[in-house]
Order: structure tokens, then sequence, then C-alpha cells
């Protein structure tokens, strides 16, 4: 597959599942600066206590993020509020912060059974805007960094992915037929080709063979190998393509991956968010655009494949907490956990709060 033809959805094949909202499970709280101007966009993940915790993206004063950890209260099998733990990554490193801007944002976490740690993927908002990193844990409590991504150099691109900002990474959590069909750990992530922000006038530079610069799913390799005997090669990725582009009204913008891929017995469901509304300016989107949570099935003999594509969102902005925040009319879905023979989609609301979604089989 070349990285400008992805293959088409059939979009004849329904995806059996929905999305239903069950209510908020965190919001900024009045008392701490460090949630000034809100909460949102969690990771989570279960921690050697048989605990599940939250990982939310808490933000200060002057748009500052931090990754805090909570304990996700839980009632009848359902997740209802969080007990909060502090801050386990904040903004510390160089690359991380610019003079006038800073954040360690929108983390995803998927538990990578190949080599048994939680990889925390996370946007560093730094001196040249967005980039990804990774840090590791084998408790949940305590996070090292393994610095940026770094994007291998692929001739038929003609293009340097490193020199673009760059969201939305997230792990597979099991390893999937890499390109030449050996198994590979495999992650998406969102390039994003204008670099007028960097120098005017520079204009958007997609790859070679990419004929739409807005901003779509990508998928990446790691070398497994590599990776068990030194786990920062996770931070080599190496085979990218493109596998999504923007199709539907709802995703009209631009698409991105939400939680880790969830194994399921069609192949792999990725629930995304679409944004429609808007048209693109610098890294995000003007006033009116409207983010919504969709779905995407993937191959499971090779994710570089789309089986189907859900045409109508799963989940729109429709109450009070997803229309009116920071930023309006967004659901953002960031993470997916089984709890008992149930499964939740956790999401950010508005930019300024967390909710909690049912993901049923219909």
């Amino acid at each position: 597959m070349t990285p400008s033809s992805p293959p088409a959805a059939d979009l004849t094949t329904r995806i059996p599942y929905a999305l239903t909202r069950l209510g908020t499970i965190m919001t900024a709280s009045d008392d701490d600066p460090l949630e000034a101007e809100g909460v949102l966009n969690p990771g989570t993940a279960w921690g050697p206590d048989g605990e599940l915790y939250l990982f939310p993206r808490v933000v200060a004063a002057g748009n500052v993020s931090r990754i805090a950890r909570a304990r996700v209260i839980v009632e009848d099998g359902v997740p209802v509020g969080v007990e909060r733990l502090g801050v386990v990554l904040a903004p510390d490193e160089q690359w991380e912060h610019g003079r006038q801007n800073g954040g360690v944002e929108d983390p995803r976490i998927t538990f990578l059974e190949p080599l048994g740690l939680h990889v925390m993927t996370y946007i560093a908002y730094g001196p040249l805007g967005p980039r990804p990193a990774l840090a590791i844990s084998r408790d949940t409590v305590s996070w090292e960094r393994l610095g940026p991504i770094q994007f291998a150099y692929q001739p038929e691109l003609a293009s340097d992915l490193n020199l673009f900002a760059n969201k939305d990474i997230v792990f597979f959590p099991e390893l999937v037929p890499g390109p030449d069909g050996r198994p590979s750990i495999a992650l998406l992530h969102r390039p994003m080709w204008d670099l007028d922000w960097l120098r005017p006038g520079e204009g958007a530079r997609p790859p070679a063979g990419i004929d739409d610069d807005r901003p779509s799913i990508w998928i990446g390799y790691v070398d497994v190998e590599a990776a068990r005997a030194d786990a920062s090669a996770l931070t080599r990725v190496h085979g990218s393509a493109m596998i999504a582009a923007p199709e539907m009204a709802y995703e009209s913008a631009k698409i991105g991956a939400g939680p880790s891929p969830l194994r399921v017995p069609e192949g792999w469901l990725l629930l995304h968010h679409g944004v429609s509304g808007a048209t693109p300016k610098g890294f995000e989107l003007a006033h009116g655009s409207v983010y919504s949570a969709g779905a995407i099935l993937l191959d499971a003999d090779d994710p570089r494949r789309i089986l189907a594509r859900s045409p109508e969102p799963l989940l729109a902005p429709e109450t009070a907490e997803e229309t009116q925040g920071t930023l309006a009319n967004v659901v953002f879905p960031t993470a997916v956990e089984k709890i008992g023979e149930r499964t939740f989609v956790f999401y950010g609301m508005a930019d300024s709060s967390i909710g909690v979604a049912e993901l049923t089989h219909l």
C-alpha cells in the first residue's frame, strides 16, 4: 500500500457499536489553581492494586497543562467520580515549554502487553509547537520520560515527518502484522502539514502523493525486538502511512485517533474524533467548530486496511457540559476500559470537564 492510496472503507458494512453518555465524572476544582482552566482529555490505567486510575490533563492559568492522577470511584459497576492524587507529569523539560507557553497535554495510556509496560503518549507543547513524546511506567505512579518520538526518514514521502507538529498518538495494545507481515508494535499519529505558524507564507507542505492536506490519521511501526531490549526504541517509528482522511460530514475539517484501538470480533475498533464547522487555523480551529466521536473498524490482519466507518457520529455535543466551556461543542474520546462485563469510554467535554459513556454492541 502506498501512502497516497489507503484502502477505501466499505460503507455498506455497519459498525455494530453505540455510545451512550452516562454523565460527568470530573470537573475542575475551584480550590486548585492547577485546574483553573479545566480538566479534560484523560488517559486511564489499571494499577497493580486492581484499581482503575484516571490521568486527566489539568490546565492552570495561562493555558499551562500538567498530567494528574486520580483513582476512579466505581459504584454498582459504573464510574461515578474520582479521588485526586496529585500530578505525575509537568512541563519540566526545556522541550516541553517555551518562553510564553508550556504544557504536557492529552495523555493516552496503553498497557503494551508484549513489554509489560504502561506506555503514555502525550503532547509536549514547547518552543516549536506540539511534539509527541512518550513516558513509561510499571506501577502507574512513577513515570519515566523516553523523550520525543522520532520518525524515520522515508524517501517515498519526500518529506521529513519530524518537521511537522503531530498529535493524537496512541499505541495498539497487542502486536499486529507490520508492512512486511512480521509481528510489530504499531501506533497511530496525526501530522499537521501547515507550517505558517513557524514560517509565515510557507503554507501546507504534505508529503508526496498526499493530495488532502487536512489533518488525517496515520499509522507507524516500532521494532518489537528493539523495544524489548531497550524501551527507548518505542520512540523510533518507521513505515508511516496515511490510513484515514476526513470523509464524513462530521469530520470535514480534520480527524484524529481517540483511545487505544479495542480488539473486537470484527477487527480493531478505533474510536476517533471528527471536527466540522470550521477550517483549521494553525493548530486549532476557529470558533464554531464541533468535535464529535465516531468509529473506524480496522482489519485485524492488516490495520492499515479500513473495513468500515461510521457515517454519523456515535456521540455529538448535546449536553450543557459538552456545548459550553473553554472550547464549546467538544466531545473528545481518549480512553476506554472494561469494568466487569461493561465497557466505558472516558472523554473530554468542551475542554473543561470529563465525561463517561458506555460502549455497547448492537
